[in-house]
């Protein structure tokens, strides 16, 4: 890593890809959890904040094939395989189930005069 890079990336904390293998910014990458209470499925931590052992993954299809070719799930989330909450995820983006809300423009009186 250069010295420019160094300086442009800040203070920010560093994860490692467990697709590809390569270290980047932890916003720029998925944190991954296992869903726990015997299931196998992992899940996509949007927020960053569910319990447990995290792994990450840029969210990108190459990464993910490299990931499950890597057979990486499993052992970097002990007992989790199936990733097919990820891949989901990763095809259609983010926040695919949340509708479009209306903007709606509110109106009010510019001054306290009018009823």
């Amino acid at each position: 890593m250069t010295v420019a890079e160094m300086l442009s990336t800040g203070n920010q904390p560093e994860r490692t890809c467990i697709g590809c293998r390569k270290k980047g910014p932890r916003s720029q990458l998925l944190r991954l959890v296992a869903e726990g209470s015997g299931s196998t499925a992992v899940l996509v931590d949007e927020r960053r904040r569910m319990a447990g052992r995290g792994a990450w993954l840029h969210p990108s299809a190459s990464c993910l094939a490299l990931a499950v070719k890597r057979r990486a799930f499993g052992r970097a989330l002990p007992g989790a395989t199936e990733a097919t909450a990820v891949e989901r995820w990763i095809t259609s983006g983010p926040n695919v189930d949340a509708a479009p809300v209306a903007a709606t423009p509110t109106v009010q009186p510019e001054s306290g005069s009018e009823i």
